[in-house]
């Protein structure tokens, strides 16, 4: 199997497509972690409700503690004001934390929404074309081998001149069809095997 092109310019066009998929996924990991970070902190939010229930609490417990001793009532008025705070502030408390969890769940979950969807584009969008060119080159590989060049010199050049777009073909030669009617087939085998990402004899 081959996985990179043996010709120089294909061969930096495929690693530049590389290394820019790469660095997609890596903007895309990057805003997602500032997103669930963003989201994430409302999270003070309920913290701030816990922590005010918690005083509330606190300020009952203190004083309940404070009538407890008195003569008579003192016991129940403290009963009293532990199961207001139990109560007011108990709730307080539990809203506070069920909001904490409830956005610590929401910014997991749009953090991995920022990353998962456009990541998936770019997979979807780069991952079949890779595929079907690296199956391209491993064929081109097996056919095209040093005698099989040497010997069809003739069948790729005609090949180049028939299939290949006229740009590259004049990154070989100013003449591509002055130059297969004159047998001078050198620059069109040149660009036949750089389409196929095989290195040409002349640059091996």
């Amino acid at each position: 199997m081959r996985l990179y092109p043996a010709a120089p310019r294909p061969l930096r066009a495929t690693i530049a497509s590389d290394l820019l998929a790469l660095v997609l996924l890596a903007v895309f990991a990057v805003l997602a972690v500032q997103v669930h970070d963003g989201v994430d902190q409302l999270a003070q939010i309920g913290q701030g409700v816990e922590e005010a229930g918690g005083s509330i609490q606190g300020a009952f417990e203190s004083a309940a503690d404070g009538v407890d001793g008195l003569p008579i009532v003192g016991g129940q008025l403290a009963d009293t004001l532990r199961s207001a705070g139990d109560s007011t502030a108990g709730r307080a408390i539990a809203y506070g934390r069920d909001g904490q969890e409830g956005v610590h769940d929401l910014a997991k979950l749009l953090g991995w929404v920022t990353f998962a969807i456009p990541a998936l584009l770019v997979i979807a969008a780069y991952v079949p074309r890779r595929v079907r060119q690296v199956r391209r080159l491993t064929a081109a590989a097996r056919a095209l081998d040093a005698a099989a060049v040497a010997e069809h010199e003739e069948l790729l050049a005609r090949r180049a001149v028939l299939s290949l777009p006229y740009a590259d073909l004049l990154r070989h030669t100013r003449d591509p069809f002055g130059d297969l009617q004159r047998g001078h087939t050198a620059p069109l085998v040149a660009a036949a095997l750089e389409e196929a990402g095989i290195r040409t004899p002349r640059t091996r």
